[in-house]
This record gives C-alpha cells, sequence and structure tokens, in this order.
C-alpha cells in the first residue's frame, strides 16, 4: 500500500513539474492555432477540408458506437478531449501564421483509436477557433488532417509496433505521443510549403525551412509531451482501471493482482 501511494505522489508531482514547464516555459500566446485563418490560399483551404471530411465521418460513426456499445467510457472519451486541448492552447510563436506547441492527441489516440480522436481532436481545433481566436475556420480542415488525423493515426500505430516488438507498455505510449506530436508539425510544414514555395528550390526548399524552424521549439515540446502522457497513464491505470479493461489496454489479472498485493 505504501509503495503504490509513494508511485503514486511522483506521478502526480511529475504530471505537475511537466505542466508547470509547459505553461511557464511557453511566452505569452501568439495569434495563431497551427494555420490561421485565411493564411492558406483557397485552393489549398478547400483541398484540405475534401481529404479531412471523410475521416471526420468515419470517426463520428466509430465514436457513436463506442458510447453505445460502452457507455461507461464516455467520462473517458471527455478526459481524452480535454487533455487535447489543454495541451494544444499552449503556444510558442514560430513562423509567420503558426506556433508551436503540444497537441495532446496521443492518448486519445490509444484509448479509442485515430478515428475517434479525428472528431474529438477537430472539434478541440474548433473551439479554440471560436473561442479563443486561434486556427480558423477556412483553415480547420489543414489544421485538422496535421493535428487530428495524421499525428493519431501515427500514435495508434507507433503504440501498436512497439507493443509487438517490445512489450514494454510505458515506452510505447511516450513514442505514441512524442512521434503523433513531430508528425502533426512535419505535415504542417509540409502544408505550408505546398502552399507557398520558396522561389528558389520549390517547395522543398521551403519544406526546409519551415521544419527546420519548428524543429527548434517541437522537439522539446514532443519530450515534454511524451513523459506527461506517460504520468496521465500511470494515473489512469491506478485510479480507472476498469475503463482501460474495456478497451483492452490493461489485462484484469494483472490489475487485481496488484489490488491483493496493496491489501
Amino acid at each position: 500500500m505504501g509503495i503504490k501511494k509513494n508511485r503514486l505522489r511522483l506521478n502526480l508531482l511529475g504530471m505537475t513539474l511537466i505542466s508547470l514547464y509547459l505553461v511557464i516555459g511557453v511566452p505569452k500566446p501568439a495569434y495563431a492555432m497551427h494555420i490561421m485563418e485565411g493564411f492558406l490560399p483557397f485552393y489549398w483551404a478547400a483541398f484540405w477540408w475534401v481529404v479531412s471530411l471523410p475521416f471526420m465521418i468515419l470517426g463520428f460513426i466509430s465514436l457513436t458506437r463506442i458510447t453505445k456499445e460502452k457507455p461507461q467510457l464516455k467520462l473517458l472519451l471527455g478526459l481524452a478531449g480535454a487533455f487535447a486541448f489543454v495541451l494544444s492552447a499552449l503556444k510558442i510563436p514560430s513562423v509567420t501564421g503558426s506556433a508551436s506547441h503540444p497537441t495532446g492527441t496521443g492518448l486519445g489516440a490509444v484509448l479509442f483509436g485515430p478515428l475517434a480522436m479525428s472528431v474529438l481532436g477537430t472539434l478541440v481545433l474548433l473551439f479554440q477557433a471560436l473561442l479563443l481566436a486561434h486556427g480558423g475556420l477556412t483553415t480547420l480542415g489543414a489544421n485538422a488532417f496535421s493535428m487530428a488525423i495524421a499525428g493519431p493515426f501515427a500514435a495508434f500505430w507507433i503504440y501498436k509496433l512497439t507493443m509487438k516488438l517490445s512489450g514494454k507498455q510505458r515506452l510505447a505510449i511516450f513514442l505514441a505521443a512524442a512521434i503523433a506530436d513531430l508528425l502533426t508539425y512535419i505535415i504542417t510544414s509540409g502544408q505550408l510549403a505546398l502552399a507557398f514555395p520558396a522561389e528558389v528550390g520549390g517547395v522543398m526548399a521551403s519544406f526546409t525551412k519551415f521544419a527546420g524552424i519548428f524543429a527548434i521549439t517541437q522537439i522539446p515540446l514532443a519530450i515534454s509531451e511524451g513523459l506527461l502522457t506517460v504520468l496521465v497513464w500511470n494515473w489512469l491505470q491506478s485510479y480507472n482501471p476498469q475503463e482501460l479493461e474495456l478497451l483492452n489496454l490493461i489485462k484484469q489479472e494483472s490489475h487485481t493482482n496488484e489490488t491483493i498485493k496493496s491489501v
């Protein structure tokens, strides 16, 4: 019992310290959340909407199935959405028309799959565009593709691959969250490069410029997000094991054995 309590205290302390780093270490918010309203040419904004819509539709179907089959998971769905909302609201100014920040989508992708997270992530972006003036409606398709679609799909498959190769769940969670964060900005760099190719070197030169500027702030942010996601995962395992069992992410017998040992 004492060991378990100490472990929980350490997890809470770790979450607090990393959260303070993300909040205090981040300058005043920029006037952008990914790509700002009106920044992309109309045809590129429309293109990313067309690409993203099928994922949103499939994601809505996935969320409907989850809530109907397992209604007790609604609170956990809300937690995944809130985690993404809070982390992605922390921004570091990066390049004109965009900003760097954690994404928070890796946790939800591991819990509910990338399709469900495509809807949650898009809702996060929509609320921030409407309530915080971060991002925009015309660029929502592009922002959703990078943060709510590409990132979660990367997180999901990185988690599956790491679990298959190593069987180490915390390592899988860390890599899923960190790589989803980094891939989001690789995609964003590509979107900006396609819309604004350099006069010399074209799309590749522009991509190198955007990605290089993002990397200065995004690599440490990705590592921090991975560590924070692991700590949140440890907290969920300690306080919400039943929901994780429903999702087949932990074995019921292992939780039972841990409970018996702590008595």
